[in-house]
């Protein structure tokens, strides 16, 4: 982890400051609510959820007000500044589970509906992406999805590809090969999935989908 996101994410008074709404939007330049959006699309009431680590600003609350007392809300993350964070806003919600450790090692007995990683994949370097990746599709059991939300390759015309690029170089290092790579590439057994994206904001933003192949499906195809 760089400099930068050890000020940003492990020091415990820029944590308290940084949670805020208001900085969460200019940092997605205005597009917060369309990406909170398209994640609780995905979440339905009563569903088993683990989001991969925290975000700032009310997100993960939203997302355990829809889950609801029926269901169960995983949610982890590595630095210690983010665990006592998502503690107090998450402490009126009996149904959430905070867990201090990485999301490349962590393993459940539970059976996830959805896991989702909300803005981390830029953030770690490209064998932590995969690392990060693999663990959270080996715990993906048949029927259930994994969703990604995180940075993409700005079309040509967009004004913010511009000011991204020195962002980038300068503070956000490990978050260029997501403007050359798809996200599926840092999957060891991507070929075993269905991945569907859909880029909002010109380009800027990318969310992805992933479910299993059916195996028993496909067999049965092969045969008729």
């Amino acid at each position: 982890m760089t400099c930068f996101y050890k000020w940003v994410y492990k020091n415990p008074k820029q944590a308290r400051r940084l949670d805020r709404n208001w900085i969460v939007k200019l940092l997605l330049f205005f597009q917060d609510q369309r990406l909170v959006r398209w994640y609780l699309s995905h979440v339905k009431q009563g569903a088993k959820v683990w989001q991969v680590a925290n975000v700032y600003g009310d997100l993960t609350c939203k997302v355990a007000q829809k889950i609801g007392s029926q269901g169960f809300f995983c949610l982890t993350d590595i630095a210690a500044a983010q665990i006592r964070r998502c503690r107090l806003k998450l402490a009126p919600y009996s149904w959430v589970k905070i867990i201090h450790t990485d999301a490349a090692k962590f393993t459940s007995e539970l059976s996830y509906d959805l896991i989702c990683s909300f803005f981390l994949l830029h953030e770690i370097p490209d064998s932590k992406k995969r690392e990060v990746i693999d663990n959270m599709l080996n715990q993906l059991p048949k029927g259930g999805q994994a969703i990604f939300i995180d940075y993409h390759r700005p079309s040509l015309w967009h004004p913010i590809r511009y000011i991204l690029i020195p962002i980038n170089f300068f503070l956000e290092p490990f978050a260029k090969t997501l403007w050359q790579q798809e996200i599926q590439d840092f999957a060891s057994n991507a070929a075993t999935y269905v991945w569907t994206k859909h880029t909002i904001f010109g380009g800027v933003y990318q969310c992805v989908t992933v479910n299993p192949i059916d195996n028993t499906q496909i067999v049965s195809t092969k045969l008729l």
